[in-house]
């Protein structure tokens, strides 16, 4: 599968800097989308690209922090860059704090903010990744039995096929053929990579943990 292009969306209610903004960003090779408002923004769909978002911090509707925070609970792999030309110290700690890139203070130099855009959007592509591995891992756990689910949690924990044999009151022929059942849904080819494929998905319950 290709990866969609990456973008760029700017929120600023400033007609020039928006227009400023995307003349630069797309100058610089990427996508942009400018947005005069926090609303506006909020109504386009998510994109399914690495995408970051520059954001000022005074806005019409919601401010850039408000608009920060509703966005932490909705969308995946945007990382945001914020730009302000009334922040101060605590606003910029509160940003930071709350995931974003960086704080930059207008006015800024064109070269800092393309540095990071290209920082933030590699963040996204990594969160993207990280999202897309994890969707796979627990879609190929869907598909275990419940007896395979507690022969994973016993293998996950270290246990031997005699250890688990004893724990869930089986022969031990029996667990390796549901061990074997395991490592082919899981698609996995060791317990090492059985293990990480676990951990990555948080998908073992906590008496099993080491």
């Amino acid at each position: 599968m290709t990866e969609a292009a990456p973008i760029v969306f700017v929120v600023d209610d400033d007609p020039s800097v928006r227009k400023s903004l995307g003349r630069l960003l797309k100058t610089a090779g990427y996508l942009a989308e400018t947005f005069a408002s926090a609303g506006e923004f909020m109504r386009r769909d998510a994109y399914p690209g690495p995408s970051c978002l520059v954001l000022d911090v005074q806005l019409p509707d919601l401010n850039g922090l408000e608009l920060q925070q509703t966005l932490a609970g909705t969308l995946h792999s945007l990382p945001v860059i914020f730009i302000s030309g009334h922040g101060d110290i605590p606003m910029s700690v509160r940003a930071m704090k709350n995931g974003a890139v960086d704080f930059l203070p207008k006015p800024f130099a064109a070269k800092d903010l393309i540095r990071v855009v290209g920082d933030a959007l590699e963040r996204s592509r990594r969160e993207q990744k990280d999202h897309l591995e994890i969707s796979m891992i627990q879609e190929r756990l869907a598909r275990l039995t419940p007896r395979e689910y507690e022969v994973l949690c016993c293998v996950v924990a270290g246990m031997t096929n005699k250890q688990i044999a004893a724990e869930l009151g089986v022969g031990e022929k029996t667990v390796k053929v549901h061990r074997g059942r395991v490592m082919e849904k899981m698609a996995t080819h060791s317990v090492a990579d059985l293990v990480r494929a676990a951990e990555k998905a948080n998908a073992i319950p906590p008496p099993f943990r080491g």
